[in-house]
């Protein structure tokens, strides 16, 4: 399956990469749902926190196939799994509304879990391929439309539940399905551009030449997912039990989400011209002091702190996707597959923590925790290779 000349060269690809990323941008709205879905299924089924947060393993969970599809996908032909994903999750995400019991819930969100396994797995690599010389710029894109995607799903949610109930989610469906047949329409010819058996390498030895970048980048991950999950999974829970309505709860997630979307665009460009590590790092230290002050304010004021706070927070997506792909070039969808399927471990163990410490200790102390941790992570920056920030 050879390469057209385009993806040999540093060219740009503007229109392929604002096709995958708006597949991205639907797809991500649907996986916006479930946070302000949590305060309900833990009203209406009468759930712990410990048990809420594994409603979002579950989900998760086929990430640790991801590797497994990354290899394949560096040597196949794999674009329907990009194709079909927002089909797919948009399927399956507004069932949950008429979903009847917990069982119902993780069986829907284990294919949820599948698809969107897939979708990142693939999309990535074939965005980054894309985007030639301009890695930063490609992820930023992308990661900026699957900002935009979890910014709108929150408040999507939320105004369709007060409008129609919870089983109106399943008026949402068409927008997945139409979404897919857009990119069955306009990516027709992007994935024999894009993946290749040429160049690739042994997953044994990508997996060496990935190491140095990978060890402390999995170590990053896992102090970050604590407050990853704190400001996304369990926000509007939290602003709830602080007598938020729900309408203002997630409100507040797509707020910090849509601040987002400038960091993601903004994150991955600049550390074309900074570096990586340098954005990296400064994230390390913000994002935790942010939270903190989050914490100590109240009513309107709560706004404009998670608007610098989502920002912050969210401006590394990018930056680590281009790190990873960087590290083994001939193997990005490898690499970016075992990057997100290990990064569901680690999440996975994080989440299920910081549920244990809710209930223990209650959101705002296993948020100051989540912040301590992420702020000692900031040596973990320094033992990636390349010139230190």
């Amino acid at each position: 399956m050879p390469l057209s000349s385009n993806s040999n060269n540093s060219r740009f690809q503007t229109r392929d990469v604002i096709t995958l990323s708006g597949g991205h941008a639907v797809h991500d709205t649907y996986s916006g749902f479930l946070p302000p879905l949590l305060p309900i299924f833990i009203q209406t089924l009468s759930l712990s926190k410990t048990e809420a947060s594994l409603l979002m393993v579950v989900r998760q969970a086929p990430s640790v196939f991801q590797p497994i599809i990354g290899h394949q996908a560096d040597r196949l032909n794999l674009r329907s799994l990009v194709i079909l994903g927002p089909a797919i999750t948009g399927i399956a995400m507004s069932l949950l509304g008429i979903a009847h019991g917990y069982l119902s819930l993780v069986a829907l969100l284990l294919i949820t879990g599948f698809s969107s396994a897939a979708f990142h797995a693939v999309g990535p690599a074939m965005a980054g391929t894309l985007s030639g010389s301009n890695l930063g710029r490609g992820m930023g894109i992308w990661m900026l439309c699957g900002e935009l995607g979890r910014t709108l799903g929150p408040i999507l949610i939320v105004s369709v539940i007060g409008l129609w109930g919870i089983a109106g989610m399943t008026y949402l469906i068409p927008a997945g399905v139409v979404a897919s047949l857009i990119l069955l329409l306009r990516m027709r010819s992007v994935a024999s551009r894009v993946i290749s058996a040429y160049k690739a390498l042994t997953w044994q030895a990508a997996l060496k030449r990935m190491a140095p970048v990978m060890i402390p980048l999995s170590g990053i991950v896992f102090v970050r997912a604590f407050m990853m999950a704190s400001l996304t999974a369990f926000l509007p829970t939290f602003l709830t039990e602080e007598g938020a309505s729900l309408w203002l709860s997630g409100a507040s997630l797509s707020v910090l989400e849509g601040a987002g979307i400038g960091g993601a665009l903004i994150g991955g460009w600049v550390s074309d011209r900074w570096g990586r590590k340098q954005i990296l790092g400064f994230s390390m230290i913000a994002t935790p002091l942010l939270l903190f002050v989050f914490l100590e304010t109240q009513g309107w004021a709560l706004f404009p702190i998670l608007i610098i706070l989502g920002f912050v927070a969210l401006s590394t997506g990018p930056v680590v996707m281009a790190m990873v792909q960087e590290s083994c070039p001939e193997n990005r969808a490898f690499a970016n597959g075992l990057y997100m399927g290990a990064g569901f471990v680690l999440r996975g163990v994080a989440m299920l923590l910081l549920g244990i410490m809710a209930d223990a200790y209650g959101l705002r102390r296993a948020f100051e925790i989540s912040a301590i941790l992420m702020l000692l992570g900031i040596v973990l920056v320094f033992r990636i290779p390349g010139r230190s920030p």
